[in-house]
């Protein structure tokens, strides 16, 4: 039976992807796909009914109004939610961040939990960024890892309080999908208006995964989903990811691109440009759930270099531009941007200094050329010798006690797990389980929790435990993961990673949207 299939999310990249990808699959019927009603959207409605005709249905709204949503769901048999605001708009513009990430995630889920016949299924997609800064210590993570959002992310911290609404729901089938870090055609383009580039730490584990790679993924589950050959699949959260050959840092990620037109990390770059921690991005443990599952992962980082080397035109102008002249012109002029590293420090930004590299003192400690630099993916670091294509095999993550604590005992199957498991992870996160009892092997009925500041809420086993989430007593545009870890052990096993026992830095945005710090006494 053909399906109705909702999306939102459809103009972006990994939504250009899934839609054109399920027009071409036998299991969609119709596609029901929610634009914004502006002129480049309607530009594109036009080529979609053009060329697709009644197979599409175009709902022009915003996920914001929640009549928007109920209209793009009804009927639907599966909805997924792939809409974004991301860096750097989010970074300019909190209020649509929250708008799409926060209040259109939770007007999606109340439309589809309001449909109580034929509801659809729901696949949300949210984002590695929810856990945070990695570096060597930690390079792995996993579904379950905790969830600390970059400092002054918006993007990230909507996108955890989006997801975790989805968790609360009472929607029977729902799936999250955190999406990895994603490579696309637009990808040099987007980040040439702008200093985002300088956010990524060199030294960052990162795994890539391709638009068109993720599209199949979308289109994949809905496939097997529909012959019901995936009936464990619905209720979980999952990472995507790009597997072994879609891993490595931030360094070598420029540099393979770069190479490709003659050049390098190190003849285009500075180590001095690039923050030195408060990114996100790690090597996924379990990307390998997924693509079990679905076969998802097709294309590796040098397949998608090798594309763009034989379509970009920017590639196509650098073999007649020396690489000096191209990191001038192209990289050198956003090193001012307000959205720039170097730009937060000529401009006296005390408050993203400290969060991106701890204070004032450790930019002027910094190397100023490569050769003074440490880089991970060469096996060079300051305090310890590394063995990168040790470091970098999945096989030796548990080994080299890579893999962080989820403080319960996870060599037991879920069916076992009990309320002495419950009070075993509250305690690891400084908290406690207030709920005296629960069914034995029962994850998805709501417990209720303590958290070390005497905050009561309810959450279900799977979120707390699987999931990564805790109290939700944070306030939006708030930071106070130093003051927490003290007490949460479950967050200091990978805060103090990047962050020293003393530091004690609220972090937070004041009525401007200004970047503001306090330091507890």
């Amino acid at each position: 039976m053909k399906k109705v299939i909702a999306l939102t999310g459809a103009s972006g990249n990994m939504g250009l992807e899934t839609l054109r990808q399920l027009m071409q699959s036998d299991v969609t019927g119709k596609m029901k796909v929610l634009l914004l009603d502006n002129k480049k959207e309607r530009k594109l409605a036009r080529k979609w009914k053009k060329q697709y005709g009644d197979k599409i249905e175009i709902v022009f709204g915003d996920l914001s109004v929640r009549e928007d949503c109920d209209e793009i769901v009804n009927g639907a048999d599966y909805v997924l939610n792939l809409a974004a605001v991301i860096p750097p708009l989010s970074d300019s513009r909190p209020d649509l961040a929250k708008k799409c990430n926060l209040i259109g995630a939770k007007n999606v889920v109340d439309a589809v939990e309001n449909i109580k016949v034929n509801q659809p299924k729901l696949i949300h997609i949210s984002t590695v960024a929810v856990y945070g800064n990695r570096n060597y210590l930690h390079p792995w993570g996993r579904v379950g890892d905790p969830l600390l959002p970059s400092v002054y992310d918006c993007y990230a911290g909507y996108k955890v309080r989006g997801e975790r609404y989805v968790l609360d729901s009472e929607i029977e089938n729902w799936a999250v999908l955190r999406q990895t870090a994603m490579l696309h055609s637009r990808m040099l383009t987007d980040n040439m208006s702008d200093g985002l580039m300088f956010h990524t730490c060199h030294n960052v584990p990162l795994e890539w995964v391709t638009a068109r790679d993720s599209g199949l993924l979308m289109t994949r589950i809905i496939e097997r989903d529909a012959a019901n050959e995936v009936p464990e699949f619905w209720k979980k959260v999952y990472n995507i990811g790009g597997g072994e050959n879609g891993r490595q840092t931030g360094f070598d990620t420029f540099d393979l691109g770069f190479r490709i037109i003659g050049g390098s990390a190190e003849k285009f770059m500075r180590p001095t440009w690039n923050s030195i921690r408060n990114f996100h991005g790690m090597w996924f443990l379990d990307s390998g759930v997924l693509e079990e599952k679905f076969g998802f992962q097709k294309e590796s980082v040098a397949d998608y270099w090798q594309e763009i080397l034989s379509t970009h035109p920017y590639y196509k102008l650098a073999k007649i531009i020396p690489p000096s002249v191209i990191s001038k012109l192209a990289i050198q002029r956003l090193l001012v941007d307000k959205n720039a590293p170097r730009k937060w420090i000529a401009d006296g930004d005390e408050g993203k200094v400290k969060a991106y590299f701890g204070s004032e003192d450790n930019i002027d400690c910094l190397p100023t050329n490569w050769e003074d630099f440490p880089v991970l993916c060469k096996g060079e670091l300051p305090d310890a010798d590394i063995d990168y294509a040790e470091l970098k095999d999945i096989k030796n993550a548990k080994r080299l006690g890579l893999v962080l604590s989820h403080g319960y005992d996870e060599s037991k199957p879920d069916s076992e797990l009990d309320i002495e498991d419950m009070r075993d992870a509250a305690k690891f996160r400084g908290g406690k389980c207030v709920s005296e009892s629960m069914t034995k092997g029962d994850l998805y009925t709501k417990l209720e929790w303590e958290c070390a500041d005497g905050h009561r809420f309810k959450a279900s086993p799977y979120t707390v435990l699987k999931a990564g989430h805790w109290c939700p007593c944070s306030e939006p545009g708030k930071w106070d993961f130093d003051r927490q870890a003290k007490t949460n052990e479950f967050f200091a096993q990978v805060w103090y990673d990047t962050h020293a026992k003393c530091e004690n830095t609220l972090y937070y945005f004041d009525e401007n949207h200004k970047a503001k710090y306090e330091v507890y006494k």
